[in-house]
């Protein structure tokens, strides 16, 4: 028993390394069983961080731009997004404000944002913030179409007005576009495999 006890007291006391390390031994890919790879990179210059992401997807680039662009629904693809809206269209350039709550171990803070989103259909889309939390923020993802799927290519630079995400640095900002890289991943394979069997169920023959 005293030997429990003293194995108890002494991952007790290393426990705070060990989260620590955790938190930062975070690896520029991003995977979880049976998912897409997600690539992340990402730099810091000053205040900014720089972002730089590749996520290949077997399905076609019609399901992956109806999964990025479905922003009255990401609420439901993303578990850090509390609400999401388009306020307002016109033509390929929509406002998109979005509210939520980023989480990083036992720490979260919330965010607004609203942006400015500009489409180009099945291709591009880019974003740049009007409002929110961040300072500043822009970005541009491309639907490059493969041989078995498409490759999503994701490069943003944002300047963040949190004191958390300036705290934790670039791996905070790599854990919070990992785990929104696997949500879209796993929305598309899910809307994929929906399309996929009714695609291939033979017509029945009419009278």
């Amino acid at each position: 028993m005293r030997g429990i006890v003293r194995s108890f007291s002494g991952l007790r006391r290393s426990l705070p390394g060990v989260v620590l390390f955790c938190l930062l031994a975070l690896s520029g890919e991003v995977t979880f069983a049976g998912e897409p790879k997600v690539e992340v990179a990402v730099t810091q210059r000053d205040e900014a961080f720089i972002v730089d992401a590749t996520m290949d997807v077997p399905v076609s680039p019609a399901t992956a731009w109806e999964v990025l662009t479905d922003f009255d629904h990401m609420a439901s693809i993303l578990g850090n997004l509390t609400s999401s809206k388009v306020t307002s269209r016109e033509g390929n350039t929509w406002i998109v404000r979005q509210v939520g709550v980023a989480r990083y171990g036992l720490l979260s803070f919330s965010f607004e944002s609203e942006r400015e989103i500009r489409l180009e259909p099945i291709k591009r889309i880019r974003a740049k913030s009007l409002s929110g939390t961040l300072k500043r923020m822009e970005s541009d993802a491309r639907i490059i179409p493969l041989d078995q799927g498409v490759q999503i290519k994701y490069h943003a630079e944002s300047v963040p007005d949190s004191m958390l995400a300036r705290m934790f640095g670039a791996s905070f900002v790599r854990h919070e576009v990992g785990e929104q890289f696997q949500g879209m991943a796993r929305e598309m394979l899910q809307r994929h495999a929906h399309i996929e069997p009714a695609a291939n169920t033979p017509a029945l023959p009419t009278r």
